[in-house]
């Protein structure tokens, strides 16, 4: 359990050394699996949170291109949420915000959703599962993305 501990720190250090170094801190995380581009932003809601009780919360906004040439239809997500003192959740289902949505080939769909963490900082990493025109499902990788607030102890080694 320690070193699952100091292993996801060490990541989230990296990821917070990264972004320190984009501008304005405002890093846009981005992977591309199989001609679909997962773009996330994220911001901490100050006034959704409460310090003093350990409750923290952020939005985060998700892109989806599809840069192919087949539409897709994304069928069920799964995320790994990852808080600073390493306990992990897992949260799985269909869709996204309710939708499960088609994405034409050069289209895009956003959405908008948001987590709690009981520790000031964290760590996000995903999965799509998708589907092509012809039914064959395929995943996609969400890239790993920290949740970040003013109210962390950043300590690099």
């Amino acid at each position: 359990m320690q070193s699952t501990y100091y292993n996801i720190l060490n990541i989230i250090q990296v990821i917070l050394s990264q972004k320190n170094r984009t501008t304005g801190g405002n890093r846009v995380y981005c992977q591309t699996t199989k001609s679909i581009r997962i773009s996330v932003k994220t911001t901490f809601l100050e006034k959704q949170s409460s310090p003093r009780e350990s409750y923290f919360v952020w939005a985060y906004q998700i892109k989806i291109e599809n840069l192919g040439s087949a539409k897709v239809q994304l069928l069920n997500r799964k995320w790994s949420i990852t808080d600073a003192d390493g306990q992990t959740q897992i949260v799985k289902g269909p869709g996204v915000v309710g939708e499960q949505p088609v994405i034409q080939p050069g289209g895009s769909f956003e959405y908008t959703s948001g987590t709690p963490l009981k520790t000031p900082s964290g760590l996000m990493v995903g999965v799509y599962e998708m589907a092509d025109s012809q039914g064959i499902e395929f995943d996609v990788n969400v890239p790993a993305f920290s949740l970040d607030s003013p109210h962390q102890t950043v300590k690099l080694n």
